[in-house]
C-alpha cells in the first residue's frame, strides 16, 4: 500500500506535489493553531468557573455563618453540601432543599475530608453518577464547618465543541481554498518550466544528422521568477553552445570533404602524367632511343613535386594532431641571419623580382627551428613572386613590436581581393583559379606556413590593398633563451 502511494506520488505533477506538500504544512499550522486555541479557551472557562464558584461560596459562607443554614439564591443545576468536621470525620448536614445534593454524594464528602486535612480551598472535577461533569470547590466557612459547592461544566464544554466545530469548518474550507489557489498558482509559475521541456522534446525531435543541422528552438517566454530566468538563461546559453557547436562540426566535415577532394585531385594530376610519361619512355625507349633522358627527367619531376604534395600533407597533418613529440626542433638562432638567407635565396631563384631588406636589429637570437621557420619564409616570399607580375618589388624586414618579433614580407602588387583574404590559408584554395598549377603550386604553402609558425605559438597576419600586400609572422620573444 506505502509502496503504491509513493508511486501515485511520484507520477504527480511537480505543481500538483507542491500543493499537496504546501496543503500538509498548511493542515500541521492548522492543527497546531487550533489545539492552541482551543486548550487556551477551555483554561479560560475553566478559570471563570472556578472565580464564579469562589464568589458565590463568598456568600453562601456567610449566610451559613448567620443562620446556621444554606440560604438566599442559588444557581440552576449547581450543588451544595455541608458539612461538620470538627472531629476530623466530615459529618453531612441536611440539606435545606433535597435538590441541592446528588444521589452519590461520595465526591463531595472526599473533597470535604481533604480540605479538612489541607486546611485551604480545594477545586477538582468530578464526574458525578448521572449527572455529568462538575467542578467542585471547597472551602472552611468557619472552624469545624466546611462548604461543598458544585458547578455543571455543559456549558463550557458545549462551548468548546462549537470552537472545535468552527476551527474544523473553516480550516478545512481555508485548506481546501490554499490548495486549489495554490496549485494554481503554481501550474502558472512552472509554465515557463513546461514551456522548456516542450523546447527540449522539439529539440530531441530534430535531425542533428544532417550537415547543416541548426537550431532554431529557443525558450522565449517569459516570466516565473528570478530562478526561473536564470534557468531559461542557462537552458538557451546550453542550446547556443550546441548550435555552435554543430556549425563547427558541419562546417569541419565540409572542409574535410572539401580537402579529400582537392587532395584527390592534386594527386591524381601528377599521377596520370607518371603514367602518361611512363607509356610515353616506353614508346619512346623502344622507337626512339635518344628522348629517354627528356621523358626519364619529366618523370622524375613529376614524382619529385608529388612527393613534395605529399610531404606537405604529412606535415600538416601532424601538426593538426597536436603529437607529443611535435616536428620541431628547436636551437638557438639568429633570425635575421635566417631572413637574410632566405633573402639571398629568393634573388637567385627569382632575379625578376627585386628584393630588399629593410634596416633592423643587427642580430636577434630566438630558439626555434630553423628548418620550419626558413620553410615559412621561403613560402611567403615564393608566394609573393608568383602572384605578382615580373619587376614587382618584394621587401622584408625583422623588427621587435609590442614584446614580439616580427617579420614582414610585403610586395608592391595587385593585392588580394577582399573576400578572399579569410581564405588564403584554407588547404588547396587558390586566390587565382586560373592559375596552373605549374605556376600557383598546390595550394599548401600558406596553410603550411601558418601551422608551422603556430606551433611555434605564434601567429601569421595579413593585410592587403591594391598596390600592397603584407604578410607578418610574429613569433614570442619568450622563445629567447634566458
Amino acid at each position: 500500500m506505502i509502496r503504491r502511494v509513493r508511486s501515485a506520488y511520484k507520477r504527480m505533477r511537480l505543481g500538483t506535489r507542491m500543493a499537496l506538500g504546501l496543503g500538509a504544512l498548511a493542515l500541521v499550522v492548522f492543527a497546531v493553531v487550533g489545539t492552541a486555541l482551543t486548550t487556551y479557551m477551555r483554561d479560560y472557562l475553566s478559570a471563570q468557573l472556578d472565580t464564579q464558584l469562589a464568589q458565590a461560596q463568598i456568600a453562601q459562607s456567610k449566610s451559613i455563618a448567620d443562620y446556621g443554614t444554606l440560604s438566599g439564591k442559588k444557581y440552576y443545576s449547581w450543588f451544595y453540601a455541608v458539612y461538620d468536621v470538627s472531629d476530623g470525620t466530615p459529618q453531612l448536614r441536611k440539606p435545606e432543599d433535597p435538590a441541592d445534593l446528588p444521589a452519590d454524594v461520595d465526591d463531595f464528602t472526599t473533597l470535604a475530608g481533604a480540605q479538612t486535612a489541607a486546611h485551604t480551598e480545594l477545586l477538582r472535577t468530578e464526574h458525578l453518577k448521572g449527572v455529568g461533569d462538575y467542578r467542585l470547590r471547597a472551602c472552611e466557612v468557619e472552624p469545624g464547618v466546611v462548604l461543598v459547592s458544585a458547578a455543571p461544566m455543559d456549558d463550557m464544554d458545549d462551548t468548546v465543541r462549537r470552537l472545535i466545530t468552527v476551527q474544523v469548518i473553516a480550516f478545512g474550507l481555508a485548506l481546501l481554498a490554499l490548495v486549489l489557489v495554490g496549485r494554481k498558482l503554481l501550474r502558472r509559475g512552472l509554465q515557463p518550466l513546461s514551456d522548456m521541456a516542450h523546447t527540449a522534446h522539439g529539440i530531441a525531435s530534430h535531425d542533428l544528422t544532417e550537415s547543416a543541422a541548426r537550431l532554431p528552438l529557443r525558450a522565449d517566454k517569459r516570466g516565473g521568477g528570478p530562478e526561473v530566468e536564470e534557468l531559461r538563461t542557462a537552458f538557451n546559453t546550453m542550446l547556443e553552445h550546441i548550435d555552435h557547436s554543430l556549425a563547427v562540426r558541419a562546417e569541419a566535415e565540409q572542409r574535410l570533404r572539401r580537402f579529400v577532394a582537392d587532395a584527390s585531385h592534386e594527386l591524381r594530376t601528377p599521377l596520370m602524367s607518371v603514367r602518361g610519361y611512363a607509356d610515353l619512355f616506353q614508346y619512346a625507349a623502344a622507337n626512339a632511343p635518344e628522348e629517354r633522358d627528356k621523358h626519364l627527367a619529366r618523370l622524375r619531376a613529376e614524382a619529385a613535386r608529388m612527393g613534395f604534395l605529399l610531404d606537405d600533407l604529412l606535415l600538416l597533418a601532424r601538426l593538426d594532431a597536436a603529437e607529443v613529440e611535435a616536428p620541431l626542433r628547436p636551437v638557438e638562432v639568429d633570425l635575421v641571419e635566417l631572413v637574410e638567407h632566405a633573402a639571398d635565396a629568393f634573388r637567385a631563384s627569382h632575379p625578376d623580382h627585386p628584393l630588399t631588406v629593410a634596416p633592423g636589429p643587427q642580430a636577434l637570437k630566438l630558439r626555434l627551428d630553423p628548418q620550419r621557420v626558413r620553410q615559412v619564409l621561403d613560402n611567403l616570399l615564393t608566394n609573393a613572386a608568383m602572384h605578382t607580375p615580373p619587376g614587382t618589388e618584394v621587401s622584408a624586414a625583422v623588427r621587435i613590436r609590442d614584446g614580439r618579433a616580427q617579420v614582414r614580407i610585403a610586395d608592391a602588387g595587385p593585392g588580394i581581393p577582399a573576400a578572399d583574404q579569410e581564405r588564403v590559408f584554407d588547404r588547396f584554395y587558390r586566390v587565382d583559379k586560373a592559375r596552373s598549377r605549374d605556376r600557383g603550386g598546390s595550394g599548401l604553402g600558406l596553410a603550411v606556413a601558418v601551422s608551422l609558425v603556430r606551433a611555434h605559438g605564434g601567429t601569421i597576419e595579413l593585410t592587403s590593398e591594391p598596390g600592397s600586400t603584407e604578410f607578418t609572422v610574429s613569433l614570442p620573444l619568450s622563445l629567447t633563451r634566458p
